[in-house]
């Protein structure tokens, strides 16, 4: 039988290789696994680890959940607590202790809210309930906002705070429900129905502050999801803190990570809004200011290239002048032209010497040829006359108004021309052949 004492056969080890074994061991054949029971022993270090041993009826096992992990919980580790861990099994070599380190901790219990939260999260989603075309663009500019909430939440006095300051006008009306309770859920898709049947709000928020997935549970229930999926009014969730993510935020046409932030959401910036309206002013008042000006410079050239009606008469009567003038030059100089012609043929018969008294009716016959034509020619002369001093007449402003006609004037003194320029009650003056008179516009037809 071989000794068992012998070194060559059985080699010492040292502790630190029997720890170093026995943790290879542990951490290998024992998975990350959630582990169940009460919390003892809890303290937590200056180094932020906490170090506690988890306990049932029968056994007890040590556990440290190191600062990094343990500050993501938003809830307070207390002796006594029922908690779910999950760990991976190891020893702690320097003391050759049997430990847990924790990786996430949750409350007992959990498990199954979690399961249930993921099982209808997966149905409602099939159904198409989160899908972004289903979900309706929120009022850019309510005017009236609703809160679905408890009215001793302090989230409610938090959303009447910022609805005060960003929008003051907005008005606020409280739909009051309890938002956690065994009753809770089924009273908010209650006070979601009555908000969407009385339709006096323009946008809906749904909202509570923060606290543990129990307190929340409501707000996980389908009963709500599918109220607020059925409301007519576009609904905003603002639950819990920003970690929290529930069915109701899935569901809801925007989610908002605080009801501060659902507050924001749903209600314009007034100060922004003043500040916007007062750079469009300006602007405003810039481009009116420049239009005025061009508009301005557009009058003072029409201004300049108008002419008055009596100016453009005297030009008329002018250049009436100068035909007349070239008319009676041209008339005389023919006259003079044809006498001498006439005196220059006489001539010619009296050098000729032919027969006198034959020669002499000739004579008198051209003359009186000469005469008709001349009268004939005269006659053309005042006929066209006549025709040019008779359309200098027409353009006459003074029998344009003997015929009947008037000049109309606006208030300012300006002539109207379209009917379109004149509204009813506008007070208008009548300029006619025989004096003025002032009128009121009774009516306006438009051509």
């Amino acid at each position: 039988m071989p000794d068992l004492l012998d070194p060559s056969i059985s080699p010492v080890i040292s502790v630190s290789e029997l720890n170093a074994r026995a943790r290879a061991l542990i951490e290998n054949g024992l998975p990350l696994a959630w582990i169940g029971g009460e919390i003892s022993n809890f303290t937590r270090a200056a180094s932020g680890h906490c170090y506690f041993s988890l306990k049932d009826e029968r056994a007890q096992v040590r556990c440290v959940f190191f600062r990094n992990r343990a500050q993501l919980l938003d809830w307070q580790p207390t002796n006594g607590a029922l908690v779910e861990v999950r760990a991976v099994a190891t020893l702690y070599e320097a003391r050759g202790d049997f430990q847990l380190n924790v990786e996430f901790m949750r409350r007992a219990g959990l498990g199954a809210l979690f399961e249930a939260f993921e099982r209808l999260k997966r149905k409602l989603e099939a159904e198409g309930l989160f899908a972004s075309e289903r979900k309706r663009p929120l009022p850019s500019f309510p005017r009236t906002v609703g809160v679905v909430t408890s009215t001793r939440a302090a989230a409610l006095r938090d959303v009447l705070t910022t609805l005060r300051r960003r929008m003051p006008s907005i008005r606020v009306i409280v739909y009051p429900t309890p938002v956690q309770g065994e009753d809770a859920a089924r009273q908010i898709a209650a006070a979601l129905t009555a908000a969407g049947r009385r339709a006096e709000v323009d946008v809906l928020i749904l909202c509570r502050g923060g606290g543990s997935i129990e307190d929340l549970w409501s707000f996980n229930d389908e009963i709500v999801a599918r109220a607020i999926v059925a409301s007519p009014i576009p609904v905003v969730t603002g639950v819990g803190h920003e970690t929290d993510f529930t069915i109701a935020d899935f569901v809801s046409d925007a989610r908002a990570p605080t009801p501060t932030a659902a507050a924001e959401l749903v209600s314009p910036d007034g100060a922004a809004l003043l500040r916007r309206v007062a750079t469009t002013g300006s602007a405003l008042l810039r481009a009116s200011q420049r239009g005025l000006e061009r508009r301005m410079l557009d009058l003072d050239v029409l201004a300049r290239r108008l002419r008055h009606p009596g100016e453009r008469l005297a030009q008329q009567q002018e250049r009436l002048g100068q035909l007349h003038t070239r008319l009676q030059r041209e008339w005389l100089r023919d006259t003079d032209a044809r006498r001498r012609h006439a005196n220059e043929l006489a001539h010619r018969l009296l050098r000729a010497r032919p027969d006198l008294e034959r020669l002499d009716e000739r004579a008198r016959a051209a003359a009186r040829r000469l005469l008709r034509a001349l009268h004939a020619r005269a006659a053309d002369w005042r006929a066209l006359l006549a025709q040019r001093t008779a359309a200098l007449e027409h353009l006459n402003p003074q029998a344009v108004l003997e015929r009947g006609y008037g000049i109309v004037r606006d208030a300012q003194g300006r002539v109207v021309r379209e009917a379109v320029r004149l509204s009813p009650g506008d007070p208008v003056s009548l300029t006619l052949a025989h004096g003025e008179a002032d009128a009121r516009i009774e009516g306006v037809r438009k051509p």
